[in-house]
């Protein structure tokens, strides 16, 4: 077997590739459900909530490729958090699709090495940070352009930087490090190495890797840029009703929070047939090694 052969063998195919982005859809689409039952409590102007689990889909682009993980994190939010449970805001939701899986895809790339917790760290904060601010600057666009009005808070002065400083920060802390950092740091080291032979591919570390500084070029920021600006435009749509698609029945409201199981039901299913395919994929790889192994 020659250096070309072997170096295309330790890539994803597509169906692996599709796998993974099975997995991450319907993994995020299930914690985003959880996120609806968890309270949330105010003091004064600061509101604590989970916005989401970041270390779901923070541990898939880590440990497998970056762009299959991101791309199905944000759908099964949309799927399976917003479309099950009624409450799809329409082209709107391009926004949120768009900002979290680029965040996400960016984050990716900059763990080269999985066991570097100083790698994993970095690239949280910065997924995270990347989400969050894509969502600021278009809120803060929303009110200065006189789409979306202020929504004055009691005792902090109506500013409209001051309020997303605010959201941020607390956004940053509860999504970014309690459920984003800290348990990456604990479950990526855990699972790299031990992970990957279940689903039939190497380590990432053992495969082809393109870093964050070989596809972070001007084509890719570009490209970005435009997706980021497209967002924008989707989102001061959906706040101007000039929407479509909207699909909002609110089914928690009319069946309360037992309908959450729906959802709940559906995202395992998904995960059920995504590992049975995984496992499907990886016997199915087997007799080619076997192969392989003799030809060589």
């Amino acid at each position: 077997m020659n250096q070309n052969s072997l170096h295309q063998k330790k890539e994803l195919n597509q169906s692996q590739q599709l796998m993974i982005f099975v997995l991450s859809m319907s993994l995020f689409g299930l914690a985003n459900i959880i996120t609806e039952i968890v309270p949330e409590f105010t003091f004064g102007p600061v509101e604590l909530s989970v916005s989401y689990f970041a270390f779901i889909p923070l541990t898939m682009v880590f440990l497998f490729s970056p762009l299959p993980a991101a791309l199905g994190a944000p759908l099964g939010e949309i799927i399976f958090a917003d479309l099950l449970m009624g409450d799809f805001g329409g082209i709107g939701e391009l926004e949120g699709f768009i900002e979290f899986g680029l965040a996400m895809y960016i984050a990716g790339l900059l763990v080269s090495d999985p066991m570097n917790k100083k790698q994993i760290s970095i690239a949280v904060l910065v997924g995270v940070g990347i989400d969050q601010m894509l969502s600021t600057i278009v809120d803060i666009g929303k009110v200065w352009i006189g789409i979306e009005e202020l929504e004055a808070v009691p005792g902090v002065p109506e500013s409209i930087l001051l309020l997303e400083g605010i959201s941020f920060v607390n956004e940053m802390l509860i999504s970014g490090v309690l459920f984003g950092l800290i348990p990456a740091l604990w479950l990526v080291p855990k699972l790299y190495g031990k992970i990957e032979p279940l689903m039939g591919f190497e380590p990432r570390g053992d495969r082809s890797f393109r870093s964050a500084t070989e596809v972070v070029s001007a084509r890719f920021l570009i490209l970005a840029v435009f997706f980021c600006f497209v967002a924008m435009i989707a989102e001061f749509m959906a706040e101007m009703d000039v929407n479509f698609a909207v699909w909002e029945p609110e089914f928690i409201e009319q069946f309360g929070q037992r309908f959450l199981w729906i959802g709940v039901s559906a995202a395992v299913i998904v995960l059920i047939l995504a590992i049975m395919g995984i496992s499907y994929l990886k016997k199915s790889s087997t007799p080619d090694t076997k192969s392989s192994r003799k030809a060589q």
